[in-house]
This record gives C-alpha cells, sequence and structure tokens, in this order.
C-alpha cells in the first residue's frame, strides 16, 4: 500500500461528509452546551452527572479523582463514563462557563469528523482517486455499531481511535512513530478502557511485527515499548483508572458476548433484512455491517478469484496484526460461542474468567475486527475493477447503506432532537428540599449501592444545590469500599446514630430498621414527595421548615391523601406484582394483570393514573379493566402512546370502609397487552399493556 499526496483542499471533504454525517444522524440540538434534555435517560445521565459533580470538586492528585461523585465508594471521571479528555480539558475554565454546561454534543460531532477523516486517511493508502475515497469512508462513518454507542455509551462512539490504529499500523515508513502511537494511546486511554485495550494491541502486533522483521531494531523495540506502556500507565493513573484497588473486574463475562451471526444481523437496523435470533446479552456485540458493505462481499470475492496476489502480500507482511485481530476476535466470542439462538460453551479456568471480566462485555471487541474487513473488502474491489466501476460501486453500496440503516440511526436523531432544556425535570418539588439542601453537606442512600433505583433522582437534587454524594451510577466500584459503606450504615440503622453533615434516602428494605431505632426526639423520619428521608438533627433546627413527623409509625405501605402524587419511576413496594423493572419516566406492566397496593385516607374522592400505552399500527388499543378492593369500577380503551388519563372513582361504600381499614388494592386487567417480540419490533419479550407514569389522590 502507498499513502497518496493529496492538495490540501481536498482534506476538506471527509470533515465536510463527517459534519454532514453528524447533522443527518444526531441533530445540532446536542451541540447547544446548555441543552441537557437529550442526557436526561439512561447511561447518559452518570455522563452528565460526573462531570457535573468533578467540574466543582477541588483538584486532586491524581488529577481524575471524583469525591464528591462517590464519597466513600470511591469515584474518578473514568468510572462515570464522563470523557476524561474534555473533562480534564474544561475543568480549569468552569468557573467560565455557563452553570448548565455540556461537551457531549461537541464530542459525537468530533466523532463523526475524525471517523471520516482517519477512514479517508485508509482509503488513502488504497487509491489516489479522491472520490473513491470519499465513497469508501462514507461506508466507515455509516457505521451502526458506531451509531449505537451514540444513543448510550457516549465515550465508546469513539471509534475514529480504532480507524487511527488501523492507520498507524498500516501506513508504510511511518514518520516519527513514538510521537504518533504515543500521543494515540495517550488519547484513547483518556476517552475509555475499552477503546483503550484494541488501540494498545493493535500498537502491540505493529511493534511485534516491525520489529521481528527488523524494520526496526530490538533496541528500538524495546525503548519504544517501556517509554509507551510508561506513558500509558501514567495518563490510567492520572484519569483515575487505579483509585479502585478492587472491583474492577465485575460478572457477565460469556453472556455479553458476540453472536457468530452479529455481522448480519441488524438486530433493528434494517429496513429490509430480518432479525436473528440471539442470546439475551448478545446486544452488546451487536456489530452488523449494514446492508450496503454486505452487498460488497460478493464483489470483492470476485474480484479475490480473480487476483488474489494483492491482498496475499498485505496479509504476509502483517502476521502480528493478524494475530491481534483473530485474538480480538475470539475474545468478542467469549467461551460460550452463540450461533443464533444456539450457544456452544467450553469451560475456561477460574483465574482466566476473572481476568477476561475485567473486559465483561467482550462483544465489544469484535471493532477492530469489523473495520479491518471492511477496509479489505474495499481494498479487492479497488484492486479487482476499474475505477468507474469502483465508484459506481461504491456509490450504490453507500446509499444502499444510509438507507438501509435509516431505521436505527432516524431513531437516535430522535432522541437527541428532543426539546430542549438547562435542567431535568425533577420530582422532589416540596419546599423541603431547598431548605434539606440548605443544612447538609452530603446526601446519601441506605442503604449505599451502586445504581440503586433512585439514584439519578437523588444524584440530580445533589448536583442542582452542590451537595455531595453516595448515590451513583459507576462502571466499577471498589467491593472493599462498598462493604465498609454497608458495615457503617448497618451500625447506624441499629444504634440510631447518622451523620450530623448528612441526609438520607432510604431503601423500602431499610425502612422498618429505622424506623425501630429513630431518635424521635431530634431526628425528622418521613416522606417528601414520595422519598422516606431521614433529616438528622432537624427537630433542633430553627431555621428548618416544620414537617409532619412518620416516626416509629413509619410504614412501608404510605398513607396518601388527597392532593397527593406518586411517581413510578424507581422500584416501589406499592408495585405489588404484575410491574417491569421502573425506568426513568415509569414503569410498564408486565403480563395481562398488574396490582397495586395502597393505604388510602377515606376523604379521596378518586385516583388519577397518568399512563402510557403500548400500542403500535399492528396493535392500536389496550384495553384496561380497573377495580378497587376486588370491585370493578372502571373499563376503558387507550388508543395513544402517551397522555392518557384514568380516573378512577371511590365510591361512597368504599370511603366508608377505607375508615375502618385504609389499605386500597387497585387491581388492573390488561387482555391486550403483547410483546415487542409478538409484533416483531425486537427481541423484548416482555407482555406490555400500560406504562405508569404517576398516581395522583384526588
Amino acid at each position: 500500500m502507498k499513502d497518496s499526496r493529496e492538495h490540501p483542499v481536498l482534506s476538506l471533504l471527509p470533515l465536510l461528509l463527517g459534519m454532514l454525517v453528524f447533522f443527518l444522524a444526531i441533530g445540532p440540538q446536542a451541540l447547544n452546551p446548555q441543552n441537557i434534555a437529550w442526557l436526561e435517560q439512561g447511561d447518559p445521565a452518570t455522563h452528565y452527572l460526573g462531570w457535573e459533580f468533578f467540574r466543582h470538586s477541588p483538584w486532586t492528585f491524581p488529577l481524575g479523582l471524583n469525591p464528591f461523585y462517590g464519597l466513600e465508594l470511591s469515584s474518578s471521571i473514568i468510572f462515570s463514563d464522563s470523557n476524561p479528555l474534555l473533562a480534564l480539558l474544561f475543568k480549569p475554565f468552569s468557573a467560565w462557563l455557563p452553570d448548565t454546561f455540556q461537551y457531549f454534543g461537541l464530542w459525537l460531532l468530533a466523532c463523526c469528523v475524525l471517523q471520516a477523516w482517519f477512514g479517508w486517511k485508509l482509503l488513502g493508502l488504497m487509491t489516489g482517486n479522491p472520490l473513491i475515497r470519499l465513497l469508501g469512508a462514507g461506508l466507515l462513518v455509516f457505521s451502526p455499531p458506531m451509531f449505537l454507542r451514540m444513543g448510550g455509551h457516549l465515550s465508546l462512539a469513539g471509534h475514529f481511535l480504532i480507524l487511527a490504529a488501523l492507520y498507524l499500523a498500516l501506513v508504510p515508513d511511518l514518520r516519527r512513530r513514538r510521537w504518533a502511537w504515543g500521543s494515540l494511546l495517550a488519547v484513547t486511554s483518556w476517552v475509555h478502557a475499552y477503546l483503550l485495550a484494541m488501540v494498545a494491541l493493535i500498537w502491540l502486533a505493529d511493534l511485534l511485527g516491525k520489529t521481528f522483521s527488523r524494520q526496526l531494531t530490538r533496541r528500538q523495540g524495546l525503548i519504544e515499548g517501556g517509554l509507551l506502556f510508561a506513558l500509558v500507565s501514567v495518563c490510567c493513573w492520572q484519569a483515575g483508572y487505579f483509585s479502585i484497588a478492587d472491583g474492577a473486574a465485575s460478572g457477565g463475562f460469556g453472556l455479553y458476548r458476540m453472536n457468530l451471526l452479529s455481522p448480519v444481523d441488524p438486530a433493528g437496523w434494517s429496513r429490509i433484512l430480518p432479525d436473528l435470533p440471539k442470546g439475551e446479552g448478545d446486544y452488546e456485540g451487536f456489530n452488523y455491517m449494514g446492508l450496503g458493505v454486505l452487498l460488497l462481499v460478493p464483489l470483492a470475492l470476485i474480484a479475490w478469484i480473480g487476483n488474489r496476489q494483492p491482498l496475499k502480500d498485505e496479509l504476509r507482511a502483517r502476521p502480528w496484526l493478524l494475530m491481534a485481530l483473530f485474538g480480538l476476535w475470539l475474545f468478542a466470542l467469549s467461551n460460550q460461542i452463540g450461533i443464533g439462538a444456539t450457544t456452544v460453551g467450553y469451560p475456561l479456568p477460574k483465574m482466566i474468567i476473572g481476568l477476561a471480566n475485567v473486559f465483561r462485555a467482550s462483544g465489544r471487541m469484535f471493532w477492530p475486527v469489523l473495520y479491518a474487513l471492511i477496509l479489505a473488502m474495499i481494498f479487492l474491489v479497488v484492486r479487482g475493477y476499474r475505477p468507474r466501476v469502483v465508484i459506481f460501486l461504491l456509490a450504490t453500496a453507500l446509499v444502499v447503506q444510509v438507507a438501509d440503516t435509516r431505521a436505527g440511526w432516524l431513531g437516535l436523531r430522535q432522541g437527541k432532537m428532543v426539546v430542549p432544556s438547562a435542567a431535568w425535570n425533577s420530582p422532589l418539588r416540596d419546599p423541603f428540599w431547598t431548605s434539606a439542601a440548605g443544612r447538609y453537606a452530603n446526601v446519601r442512600g441506605l442503604m449505599p449501592q451502586n445504581q440503586n433505583d433512585r439514584w439519578q433522582m437523588i444524584a440530580g437534587f445533589a448536583a442542582a444545590h452542590g451537595m455531595k454524594t453516595d448515590a451513583v451510577y459507576l462502571a466499577r466500584v471498589s467491593s472493599s469500599a462498598l462493604a465498609l459503606a454497608q458495615q457503617k450504615a448497618r451500625r447506624m440503622l441499629d444504634s440510631g446514630q447518622y451523620d450530623a453533615d448528612s441526609l438520607y434516602i432510604l431503601s423500602d428494605d431499610v425502612l422498618a430498621d429505622a424506623a425501630k431505632s429513630i431518635n424521635s426526639e431530634t431526628d425528622l423520619l418521613t416522606r417528601v414527595d414520595g422519598l422516606v428521608v431521614l433529616a438528622p438533627g432537624w427537630k433542633r433546627c430553627a431555621q428548618c421548615l416544620s414537617m409532619r413527623d412518620e416516626g416509629r409509625r413509619m410504614s412501608v405501605i404510605p398513607l396518601s391523601g388527597p392532593g397527593q402524587t406518586l411517581t413510578f419511576n424507581y422500584r416501589s413496594r406499592q408495585l405489588a406484582n404484575g410491574w417491569s423493572t421502573a425506568e426513568n419516566w415509569g414503569t410498564w406492566t408486565e403480563g395481562r394483570q398488574a396490582k397495586i397496593e395502597m393505604r388510602l385516607l377515606p376523604q379521596a374522592r378518586s385516583i388519577v393514573l397518568d399512563t402510557l400505552a403500548f400500542i403500535m399500527p399492528k396493535h392500536p388499543s389496550q384495553r384496561v379493566i380497573v377495580s378497587l378492593n376486588g370491585e370493578q369500577v372502571l373499563s376503558t380503551s387507550l388508543t395513544q402512546f402517551q397522555g392518557n388519563r384514568l380516573e378512577i372513582p371511590i365510591s361512597a361504600s368504599l370511603s366508608q370502609s377505607l375508615a375502618h381499614d385504609d389499605r386500597l388494592d387497585i387491581e388492573l386487567q390488561l387482555p391486550d397487552a403483547i410483546s415487542p417480540q409478538q409484533l416483531g419490533i425486537n427481541d423484548d419479550s416482555r407482555v406490555m399493556g400500560m406504562g405508569l407514569k404517576t398516581l395522583t389522590v384526588q
């Protein structure tokens, strides 16, 4: 291969291509640094909150520590996936930045532009024709695996780092290779650990290949290996990788694998090809090439049969790189090899499994192999056909690729083009919260844990009021630090003695213990906006709001009365059965029957449910039949996805019975509930009918 010399103006073409793809698949609203509405759901929430706490925390050493977001659980900016590269870049200017500021839209733009740029450079090793290079770069930038990560795992969208590593490994006579590889490895280490593992392996294969082929002397190879290993180690140390002494390994290797059929499995990303059966965790190994790329496969095979020598020469010159790519493919498959819905497993020693669990989502490791295969196909087409034919074939493939994957990237765009906002909606509206923020430095969850049901609600409140919190969602948490924090929490629950500088949000599991030991003379134990809060010393605080104290009378099921609204975006004991896992907006029913348990004051006259309905063009309505304490009171049909308001009347006879027994069971029958899998949408097998957002007592 030989790099082409290009006119400087031509270098603008891939930059314009990358920007075009960004505005097409992501949209302009993500670039507004004060717009965080698109970051509110799922993993992007912890990406943003990690940065929000980091920017307001004092400088530490190592630089990447983030103690305000995690407290004793130990935390650094790398483990909230907040992109240390940009976090460390913008933190010095935090005082001059707006109160709300996000850089993730800028990152996604950079990912698209640099993906196109390095695609352009790689194609320049095959041909000097600018149109062929641009079309080939288009196929690389319209990458479903990259787009998928832009929906949630934002740092992992940096696939351009993989292309950059492949370019450095393939370019002949690389000048200043230590500087080039060192810069790439340093940048990658401050983006994401998975990308670092891929890029580092490509570098190591290139170093060994150049050394054994005597393009580098052994001395040069040893010096480069030692220097860059030291550089990466320092970068990882400063980013906070080593802030967790234990807990770096997790579980899931073999579950979050790559299915053998994943390159041809659209998994909802094709308008033409059907989805293929797969295992439960195979979504992490999503590696769909796209129909446009798949169309090149037979064309590349024909070209290879016609002339095998060009590809054979390239492969023969890079045995170490081939071995690295083959190793990544094997690791991506894991020891539980999935072929569609079938799994063929083989045993591995526990020590090997433990090490593999450091990168438990092994299916991601196929990305360098995926791009190498795409490049190989384009290379065969370029070498096997005349330039005009190549242009036609690549243009056709690119058009098909864009049109075929529209089902996926259009959904991605819709998720980013929500109504802009500089704040997230919070259910914590009671004046108590402002008063508490003025008294306490910390807000904690009891029991402490990583990603508890209410972590985002609590962390969002803490960030908005300049407080510290242990309610976090981190990629890794020190198991020993978590154990110590939980032991301390248990001692506090047993003794009734709590840290005076902390406000506590209690889970249902410890509510009874807290009520048993509460110091009712000084401490407040009550419910506020559906959360159980324990406020040490509140009753001795002259400036604090007067609050109704439930204390030792606290019950797992709250007593509700007129004017109260309950939210269901976290696990609630009131959702007795027939409910799925809580999401940020609320909770779906699961099955054709569901039950809500309440305690209700007799003054209540009705209950209003704000709901979603699981409807599709193929399934346009959902019937809902409601019974209160076994008596049917409402039957209706929901025909719109959101904005459904179910008003459930409370009869005079039921009000009388509530005066003697305040328990109320709301039973829902959903005869039309159906799963997304049954409708052919995706592999979700949950039988869903109605999504519950809030319940208001009137």
